[in-house]
């Protein structure tokens, strides 16, 4: 059984206890992580810390930059070893898996290329007064990394902490680790100094609690649910530190009867099925304009009733959900819906040769859903899919509001001045018309409102999140 050690001070470390590694296709042990404590996350902030006063807080903007693109390279190169466990440890399909491995490589390639490009201003002053601005790093930097896309959250979140010349320790979720602990041994590899990546693995409620209360942790970058986001945020509230949060989100995507259907279709059944619907940013509520609801449901719905969820290493539309407790997370909700007589437009079906033992859910249509019911309102985090008609665009817009989160929405229009009206009046921290994503977008700024959290990550608005302005006054002459 294959033992992986936290990486501290760029060196492998044990625990005295152990956590078990579980396959999600079959329910098996695959293997055991370290269990760690308030001790090795004491370590690893300290090792942060000397690496910030030692040749890592010394290295120029450039440098740093060149070995986020290295780490990119190394990244690109393992990304096949990289997609196999990332598929393994979390049950997304490998093709999925692969496209996290790539999208990872390009967050340290951006944050690579954006390390030097960070700049201050010059500020018009009293005379014989020089003022300027200029970015510094916060200091020792705290992720806090979910368990259904460790590769892409721990690229976007540590790239851009690395860049601005943080030193970083890493807490994965106990449920995926692995990729995290793979990635940490790859920036050692392409030289980072020891110290400025750290990764220690275990239990939220033990070795990441210690981390968002340890005194030498400057900020904290958390993706997870909002109750456990609240904890940390009045973590850091004790120590007046500032805090990145993305908290999920309950995304509308919003059809109007002028929508080109052709494509609405098969972005639809992506934003809800890309790793069995457990996405933060996952177009889980489907807004239909009347008069081509009939038409675009059953599109969807014999799309629906092709899918095909399996093992991961079958390579299917959808793996199994992570663990068992969110399998059966998932499950009450369509007991509630059964319960309350919500309408079942279509579902998928599960592989013949689907592991008893694996986590699965079949992909499931819900229609004519009222906006205000629970499953119109609450983050499932499954292949669910729940339905909902308006009438016109006042409705539209009152029910794409209508829930406590803020994260994405897709608008679907061939009226441009319909789609940047919606836009603006969204309450949503991300809005794509007529395109739902944009492939990923590493460059675009990413984050909530509401309930789904504050601060942003991607693009180079992250960068100015993972710094600290400061205002320098010099008086000459």
């Amino acid at each position: 059984m294959t033992q992986h050690l936290h990486f501290i001070g760029g060196r492998a470390l044990a625990s005295d206890a152990a956590l078990p590694v579980l396959n999600p296709s079959d329910g098996a042990e695959i293997g055991r992580i370290a269990r760690g404590t308030a001790r090795e996350v004491d370590a690893a902030c300290r090792a942060a810390d000397a690496a910030l006063a030692g040749p890592w807080g010394r290295m120029p903007a450039a440098e740093r930059g060149r070995l986020l693109l290295k780490l990119a390279e190394l990244i690109r190169r393992d990304a096949e070893r990289l997609a196999a466990l990332e598929s393994l440890d979390v049950g997304k399909p490998i093709r999925q898996a692969r496209q996290d491995a790539a999208a990872c490589a390009r967050y340290f390639e951006f944050y690579g290329g954006a390390a030097d490009k960070v700049h201050g201003e010059t500020i018009p002053s009293a005379e014989g007064i020089l003022a300027m601005t200029v970015w510094e790093p916060h200091g020792v930097t705290a992720h806090i990394i979910p368990w259904n896309y460790p590769m892409q959250i721990l690229g976007r979140s540590l790239g851009g902490a690395l860049a601005m010349g943080n030193a970083a320790v890493v807490k994965p979720a106990e449920e995926a680790s692995l990729t995290t602990l793979a990635i940490a041994e790859l920036a050692a590899e392409a030289g980072f100094p020891a110290g400025a990546v750290n990764v220690v693995t275990g239990l939220g409620e033990e070795a990441g609690a210690a981390l968002t209360a340890h005194p030498l942790v400057a900020h904290i970058s958390f993706t997870g649910s909002p109750e456990v986001g609240t904890l940390i945020q009045r973590a850091a509230a004790e120590r007046t530190i500032p805090v990145t949060l993305e908290l999920g989100g309950k995304s509308p995507q919003i059809v109007f009867a002028d929508a080109d259907l052709d494509q609405v279709v098969p972005a639809v059944m992506g934003a809800i099925i890309q790793n069995a619907g457990q996405t933060c940013s996952a177009g889980s509520r489907l807004l239909v304009q009347e008069q081509v609801h009939d038409r675009l449901l059953a599109a969807l719905a014999e799309r629906f009733s092709r899918l095909e969820a399996g093992p991961a290493e079958r390579d299917l539309d959808l793996g199994p959900l992570v663990t068992l407790a969110q399998q059966r997370r998932v499950q009450g909700f369509l007991e509630t819906a059964r319960r309350d007589g919500l309408r079942h437009a279509a579902s998928g079906r599960l592989a013949s040769n689907a592991p008893e033992g694996g986590y699965y859910v079949k992909p499931v249509l819900l229609d004519d859903v009222d906006a205000a019911h629970t499953l119109a309102q609450e983050e499932i985090f499954g292949p669910v899919l729940v339905a909902t008609r308006f009438a016109d665009e006042e409705a539209a817009l009152r029910i794409a509001n209508g829930t406590a989160y803020g994260l994405v929405a897709g608008v679907w229009t061939q009226d441009i001045g319909r789609g940047l009206r919606l836009a603006r009046h969204i309450r949503a921290g991300q809005v794509f018309v007529n395109n739902y994503g944009a492939g990923g977008g590493v460059e675009l700024p990413f984050g909530g409102v509401k309930r789904s959290g504050h601060g942003r990550e991607k693009g180079f608005a992250a960068l100015h999140g993972f710094g600290a302005l400061k205002t320098i006054a010099i008086r000459h002459g």
